[in-house]
């Protein structure tokens, strides 16, 4: 065997023995996180920029929000249509690898219509009820990792808001008791309000 050949033998074999099973699934079968991230376009859009209103934008999303919602489809703790069956196909390296490519793209806002009128009202009550983790009308702050919703498909965020209040998806403490507080005081309108500030910040 020539010292060419039997360097470059070496050195697969050393780089193979550093990963783990699925690592060096993924390398032999040559899929990268743009392979994996383009199986989500159908819904999501090229690079999470979705253009469907029922599917929301994934473009921007946080590395550890995307993992922990991957993980909780995959489980089945939260309530999902077909996103449970999709993310059983994946393991978790793969997650990892479409959560660093998503997060590395920009988010791009919703061009979506929405009621004018409310966006004052909304403004308000998210400031009230929302901005102490949304920050700046739904920017995630820098040290804590939630979704993005300015900008965010309004639709979505009605289903999603829909599965919170049926206790279909779990809930973080803080956010249920703010959500109460919110559909006490303000009822249903108080949510399209603020539905219609973020679909405005576009």
């Amino acid at each position: 065997m020539k010292r060419r050949t039997k360097l470059a033998l070496y050195a697969s074999i050393l780089l193979f023995s550093t990963l783990n099973t699925a690592q060096a699934e993924t390398l032999l079968s040559g899929a990268d996180a743009r392979t994996l991230a383009m199986t989500c376009a159908g819904c999501h859009g090229t690079d999470g920029a979705s253009v469907g209103p029922a599917s929301p934008t994934i473009g921007g999303m946080y590395r550890g929000y995307f993992i922990e919602i991957m993980e909780g489809f995959r489980s089945g703790e939260i309530y999902s249509t077909v996103m449970g069956r999709i993310a059983r196909g994946y393991t978790d390296d793969e997650i990892e690898l479409m959560a660093d490519y998503f997060m590395s793209k920009p988010f791009v806002p919703a061009q979506q219509s929405y009621d004018r009128n409310l966006v004052p009202v909304g403004a308000r009550l998210h400031d009230r009820y929302c901005e102490r983790c949304h920050a700046d009308g739904g920017i995630p702050l820098e040290d804590e990792e939630y979704f993005i919703l300015a900008g965010q498909w309004t639709p979505y965020l009605e289903y999603a808001m829909e599965d919170f209040l049926a206790d279909r998806r779990p809930i973080e403490r803080r956010m249920k008791q703010e959500l109460d507080r919110l559909m006490r005081r303000e009822g249903p309108d108080g949510l399209q309000a603020i539905f219609a500030f973020y679909g405005s910040l576009q």
